[in-house]
């Protein structure tokens, strides 16, 4: 009898930092840009609804920064759910050839039959210790469900 293994959970770390900054800047700038529009010596007019749109437009963009922020890998004993920042993906471990993190390669990797891979954009090689000690999780739940076959 093997003992039940727990589920992992795994996000990046350092982007998710730098996407929250970034969205705060975006907001601040564009809010201040949108705030003195009404104040301008060029001669244009700048309504109400134009300071508005402006103000839209940087929580708009900072959204769009904060997709950066979705990706996260959940791994248990029966499988892994790959969430990147517009799509996921659910495999069984018996789907998975492997986990890898190539040379070079900005994250980590399940290898796929046929030589497809999936991206695992929550394991980020800019997170150093933290996405080594995630992708030996995920190899580790990996040879335990191969083990099991």
């Amino acid at each position: 009898m093997t003992p039940e293994l727990n589920t992992v959970v795994f996000r990046p770390k350092k982007i998710r930092r730098v996407a929250w900054a970034c969205a705060i800047g975006l907001i601040v700038v564009f809010t201040v840009v949108g705030l003195l529009l009404g104040n301008t010596p060029t001669g244009v007019i700048f309504r109400t609804s134009d300071q508005v749109a402006m103000i839209v437009l940087g929580f708009l963009l900072a959204g769009g920064v904060l997709l950066l922020t979705r990706p996260r890998v959940t791994a248990d004993a029966s499988g892994v759910d790959v969430r990147n920042v517009v799509t996921s993906h659910h495999f069984d471990w018996n789907d998975v050839l492997s986990v890898s993190f190539p040379d070079g390669a900005a994250w980590a990797r399940l290898e796929l039959p046929e030589d497809e891979y999936i991206s695992v954009m929550a394991v980020q090689a800019v997170d150093r210790e933290y996405a080594v000690s995630s992708v030996r999780a995920l190899r580790e739940l990996h040879k335990a469900a191969q083990n099991q076959r």
